[in-house]
């Protein structure tokens, strides 16, 4: 079969990349969904609140190794496209332990700031015990979190696209199954969940390990695990980090957005935050498998943005948003459509069945408008423009989203604070399209 890479057919490329980060993100989705409908069996919107507040802490584990597995991606992909293999197994080595390193760092941190992390997180006095037992074992498994979610960018870059799908996808389901174990079974509440979260990403880490030993010993140069292929130049040290932290200031600020907005929504109760939780949790259908997409691509683009094949890269990237936005808009309708009922899924109670409905129909109006901003996003993280990646990420999380809180909260309440994501993501969808426009402008991308 011809690489990936090399696949002439713009659509069936984005498809053999795009689908299998879709189905990982999907099974992620449907972990977290499972996660909330154990919890939700308990009937305590103390508990469903504690797990919506944890969300944002969780996120931002997982943007340090963003910093790696994303950095060590488009750099991994631009070097290949270079045809420098060598130096693509170098950066992969050094990001696998940079990420194991940070894992064990904030570990000793988080234990260290329980209680005041949790304060942050927007917990009070009626869910602050909750959320506590929900963050310890969060924190345990910080090494492996880390882990998992990096080495998932990082196989996509070098080709092993199927094992890093394997990988997400067998982490997730053994979360799923410790879920149903641990909290349905046993009555461990967000311990339970909590603990089955890490169990699943040690799990998968467990799998990556084991495939990086395989392909090293096959002689696949690409993903060296040993310590002595552990020398990392300082520029390849620098490429990395300045391309993998605007990555992760992507999921930091994403956090600290939810942060702000979990508070605002905390002032109308723990009902209110529980009916959020859930719509957002289903919201995150369209986002995690537009994020998928976008990720998926990601790779492809830098190959030939690396390889200087910029008219077949700006098609990929043309598709993709078309792709994404069609996606979107299908789940629009069917949100719209079937709110209420999905929320019955979850909740018992009518009065918070029909509030989660009501919220889900306005979140789900940006759907169509990911396609457009998280494919900008990847582009510019792929083609190593740190800042512009960098400055849709403060628009959406920072400078428009909060604001746009604090301001629609002011005029028209908690429906106000709801409406924030639909609002922000439009503007920023256009403000988007305007700097791809004038980056492929500037580049002559079209013309090559």
């Amino acid at each position: 079969m011809t690489s990936v890479f090399e696949e002439k057919n713009i659509s069936k490329a984005i498809m053999r990349v795009g689908l299998p980060a879709m189905l990982g993100q999907l099974t992620t989705l449907i972990y977290n969904i499972a996660d909330t409908f154990f919890v939700s069996l308990t009937k305590e919107p103390a508990m469903i609140a504690a797990v919506t507040l944890c969300a944002p802490i969780l996120l931002i584990i997982m943007s340090i190794a963003c910093i790696f597995g994303m950095g060590g991606s488009s750099v991994i992909a631009r070097l290949l496209g270079e045809e420098k293999k060598k130096e693509a197994g170098t950066t992969m080595n050094f990001c696998v332990y940079a990420m194991a390193i940070s894992g064990v760092i904030t570990l000793v941190l988080g234990l260290v700031f329980l209680q005041p992390l949790a304060k942050l997180s927007g917990a009070d006095a009626e869910n602050i015990a909750y959320t506590c037992d929900y963050l310890k074992w969060i924190f345990i498994g910080a090494p492996f979190i880390m882990l998992a979610n990096g080495f998932v960018h990082l196989f996509r870059s070098v080709g092993l696209i199927k094992e890093g799908t394997v990988g997400l996808v067998l982490g997730n389901v053994i979360n799923m199954v410790l879920d149903y174990l641990f909290i349905a079974i046993l009555g461990w509440g967000t311990s339970g969940a909590a603990l089955a979260t890490s169990l699943g990403f040690v799990c998968a880490s467990i799998y990556y390990i084991v495939c990086m030993i395989r392909e090293e010993r096959k002689g696949n140069q690409l993903v060296p695990l040993t310590p002595k292929h552990f020398s990392p130049s300082t520029t390849g040290v620098r490429n990395v980090v300045s391309i993998g932290i605007p990555g992760a200031l992507i999921t930091v600020l994403m956090s600290v957005s939810n942060i702000v907005l979990n508070n605002y929504i905390s002032i109308y109760g723990s009902d209110a935050v529980a009916s959020y939780g859930i719509a957002y949790k289903l919201d995150m259908i369209p986002i995690l498998l537009s994020v998928g997409l976008s990720q998926g691509v990601a790779p492809l683009v830098g190959y030939c943005y690396g390889g200087n094949e910029k008219k077949r890269m700006a098609d990929i990237v043309k598709y993709a948003v078309l792709y994404g936005v069609i996606m979107g808009a299908v789940f629009t309708v069917v949100f719209i459509l079937f709110g209420k009922p999905l929320a019955a899924i979850f909740l018992q109670d009518g009065v918070l069945i029909e509030q989660t409905g009501y919220f889900l129909r306005i979140l789900c109006l940006s759907a169509p408008m990911l396609g457009v901003i998280n494919m900008m996003t990847s582009y510019f993280q792929a083609l190593g423009k740190a800042i512009k990646s960098l400055t849709i990420t403060v628009l959406r999380n920072a400078a428009l989203f909060i604001p746009g809180v604090i301001i629609l909260n002011y005029f028209w309440k908690l429906n106000g604070v709801i409406a924030a994501q639909p609002v922000v993501e439009t503007i920023l969808a256009i403000i988007c399209i305007l700097m791809y426009m004038k980056d492929i402008k500037s580049s002559s991308i079209i013309n090559s």
